[in-house]
């Protein structure tokens, strides 16, 4: 079914996997119209070094969308800064990926696109630069002037929001108070409504601590922050279950009875993802005003001077997918 809203991609580091990705994804038809944020001149680099014919039509926001064809890309032009080299890291283009992502962001809070798919960055070249970048989660808040954004990774068989996203372990039981869990509860609750069409999400909320503190002998975020805020969620309304340890919250007894697993920190749950391998989930942003969806992967340097047959295009595809059908549930 054709739908008449537009998606636009970036494309992350220009020397990852990003625009290798999307070349070969060119040649497939799509039921919804594409549009890259990108330098035109790094995406025919490597169509030739792919073997792969491409057409850059530029992007007219005047025309009406329609179905992307193959062998085609819609473009808005945006110029590397510093040299290309495929595979090395190079700071001066780290204002090009920031610039990118500004210019899709901004076109998707003036409602020209219906959602945001973004490929994969690298934050220590970004930072080397001068730049302060913890990922895409913080820095879309920043520039949207989002309330609160999370973290959310779709995966075939599960979903996973985070409390905290990349911060220190030793702070992280600093963010876990009160009123920063029971907002991050409301707005998982209202996306998982408002853009995947579940009308009553089943929320089951991780421990901080091992065995969600034993009664407090493992620690008491569990009995001062976590359960308070459950009790009064559920007293609300939501259907908000916990606190489980982290160790058993995995398990299909409770994967199969929870439409989202809340953990309070990065490491409790991306070893999950990965350990089912890396390439089937996607990443969400829940909290802002429009869909954003990206790729469960890093930038794959090691990756570029390869055999092509190595380069995973599943999770692109899949973010791309994932954000065509959130974009079918907003009216």
């Amino acid at each position: 079914m054709m739908n008449n809203k537009r998606i636009i991609i970036t494309l992350g580091e220009p020397a990852g996997i990003g625009p290798d990705i999307i070349v070969m994804l060119s040649q497939r038809s799509w039921p919804l119209e594409l549009v890259v944020c990108a330098d035109p001149a790094l995406l025919f680099f490597k169509a030739k070094k792919l073997g792969i014919k491409l057409n850059l039509i530029e992007y007219n926001s005047e025309s009406i969308p329609i179905p992307q064809k193959n062998s085609t890309l819609n473009i808005i032009p945006v110029k590397m800064l510093g040299k290309f080299i495929p595979g090395k890291l190079c700071e001066y283009n780290s204002e090009y990926v920031i610039n990118t992502i500004k210019e899709a962001t901004n076109r998707c809070m003036n409602k020209e696109f219906s959602a945001l798919v973004t490929g994969p960055v690298h934050k220590g070249i970004i930072n080397k630069a001068g730049i302060k970048f913890t990922g895409h989660t913080d820095f879309l808040a920043k520039i949207t002037k989002s309330y609160k954004t999370i973290m959310l990774i779709v995966h075939d068989d599960f979903k996973i929001a985070f409390a905290t996203n990349h911060i220190p372990i030793n702070k992280v039981s600093k963010y876990i108070t009160y009123s920063y869990l029971y907002n991050t509860i409301l707005i998982i609750n209202k996306d998982l409504q408002n853009k995947f069409n579940i009308l009553n999400p089943r929320i089951l909320v991780c421990g901080l601590n091992p065995h969600a503190g034993e009664d407090g002998y493992l620690g008491n975020e569990e009995l001062k922050v976590i359960i308070p805020v459950i009790k009064k969620l559920s007293s609300d309304g939501l259907r908000v279950l916990g606190p489980i340890s982290a160790d058993s919250v995995f398990q299909s007894k409770y994967l199969n009875n929870a439409d989202v697993i809340l953990v309070m920190y990065h490491d409790q749950g991306l070893p999950v993802v990965k350990y089912n391998n890396i390439g089937n989930s996607v990443n969400v942003t829940l909290g802002l005003p429009f869909i954003r969806t990206s790729v469960d992967h890093g930038t794959a340097l090691n990756l570029i001077n390869s055999n092509n047959n190595e380069i995973k295009v599943n999770s692109f595809v899949k973010a791309i997918n994932l954000a065509f059908d959130m974009s079918c549930n907003i009216i």
